[in-house]
């Protein structure tokens, strides 16, 4: 019987011992990673990196493995049954907050290069709305309804610095900018290009081509372009209402880009796309021409190769599912970027079909520059509350002497809801 359990504790032994001897192979690889990408990101050698860090003092994390190894943890208090033995990069995390040091993903990114944004669920499009059936059946008859009354694809290559915008003949009611910013060549490696400043991009007579009541939506990177964008639409006539944020995701390219901009604090891996408003729009009142708390502000999607200024196409249906104005232009488009609905002009498109007669067509009967709406849609999409105060019946959000037969009845918000933001779920 004696035997038989120095036998056992002998077999357990030999995996203890095997075990510790695999957490140390794997904590030693973890440690060559996470030196290897440190040497990238601040370009030395590996001699020189505990100077760069400031940690010539600190002991190397696999002395405390090796104490544990040999059984010589008694001097530091902690049993070896007891010692928080991490096979991740969490013990290298040096003044970690998180109680649970696996949870800890901006150190992950440190090791790793994999942005905290990469662990986000159902971002996508497709599963984004699985658990809200209500919501998921408002966008499936949405885009049914966009699809029904989108305009045949039209784009015009030309160049921009000398075109003048009122020769497309029409007033727009959703204008989405892109401009190839100079901060792109910077940061993303873009080239083969022509690079715009703001004060060129100030200078698209963006308020010759906007309708009475109508949106701008103005891609403006992540630096400077925050504040100059801004500038651009109270020259244009907009009042900025909102600021889509787009968080990118590198699941794809991890290690490569973690590039330092030499006047940024953070690493940046977002972008902005400023919205701006002209005219006097009203959730409770407007409900022909937009359709407001259908999408959030929020863009997360994966970063685009280096080289390339791809924006997500998620945009698109942000503004689709908001404005329903038909009339939509995206200035500095790409043939990537033609879409059925859109009139796409810029310099970085290889032909034209652009017949400003025929695109005017689509829009001569009244109110058909409006994609309408439905009774299911209406009963579907939220809605501004209703004041107790008013009992007057509307349709569709319009009083009922205003009001189209595709829309239905319901009560009349108060006049003074501006539409102070997009999106909130």
């Amino acid at each position: 019987m004696v035997a038989e359990t120095d036998a056992k504790d002998c077999v357990n032994g030999i995996k203890s011992d095997q075990q510790t001897k695999s957490l140390k192979h794997q904590m030693k690889q973890q440690s060559k990673l996470r030196r290897d990408l440190l040497c990238k990101l601040f370009r030395c050698d590996p001699s020189q990196l505990r100077t760069l860090l400031g940690t010539d003092g600190d002991r190397d994390p696999s002395d405390f493995t090796n104490k544990i190894e040999n059984g010589n943890s008694v001097e530091s208090g902690i049993s070896r049954e007891s010692a928080p033995i991490y096979t991740d990069s969490s013990i290298f995390s040096k003044g970690t907050q998180s109680a649970n040091p696996h949870n800890d993903y901006c150190q992950h990114f440190v090791d790793t290069g994999q942005r905290p944004q990469n662990f986000i669920r159902d971002v996508g499009l497709a599963e984004r709305f699985d658990e809200y059936p209500k919501l998921k059946e408002l966008i499936r008859r949405k885009d049914e309804r966009i699809r029904e009354t989108n305009t045949k694809p039209m784009y015009l290559k030309c160049d921009l610095r000398e075109f003048s915008l009122k020769d497309l003949k029409c007033k727009f009611d959703v204008i989405l900018i892109e401009p190839p910013l100079e901060e792109y060549q910077r940061t993303r490696g873009a080239t083969n290009m022509d690079f715009w400043n703001w004060e060129e991009i100030e200078k698209l007579a963006i308020e010759d081509i906007a309708a009475q009541r109508s949106f701008v939506f103005l891609w403006c990177g992540s630096s400077e372009g925050l504040d100059l964008g801004r500038h651009c639409l109270r020259k244009w006539g907009f009042r900025r209402c909102e600021d889509i944020c787009w968080i990118k995701t590198n699941i794809k390219n991890p290690g490569f880009s973690k590039n330092l901009e030499s006047n940024a604090i953070f690493q940046r891996t977002k972008e902005h796309c400023l919205m701006g408003i002209k005219g006097t729009v009203r959730r409770s009142t407007d409900g022909d021409f937009i359709h407001a708390n259908v999408d959030i502000d929020l863009i997360i999607s994966e970063e685009p190769e280096y080289g390339s200024v791809d924006k997500p196409e998620e945009i698109f249906h942000i503004i689709e599912h908001f404005c329903l104005g038909r009339r939509r232009l995206h200035v500095f488009g790409r043939d990537t970027t033609i879409r059925p609905g859109w009139l796409t002009v810029g310099p970085g498109l290889t032909n034209s079909n652009f017949n400003a007669d025929k695109y005017l067509k689509n829009f001569e009967t009244p109110n058909s520059h409006l994609t309408g709406s439905t009774d299911k849609i209406e009963s579907l999409r939220p809605k501004s509350p209703v004041p107790k105060n008013k009992s007057q019946s509307t349709v569709g959000n319009r009083p009922i002497s205003q009001n189209r037969p595709y829309q239905q009845s319901m009560p009349r918000g108060g006049n003074n809801n501006r539409i102070s933001t997009m999106i909130r779920r």
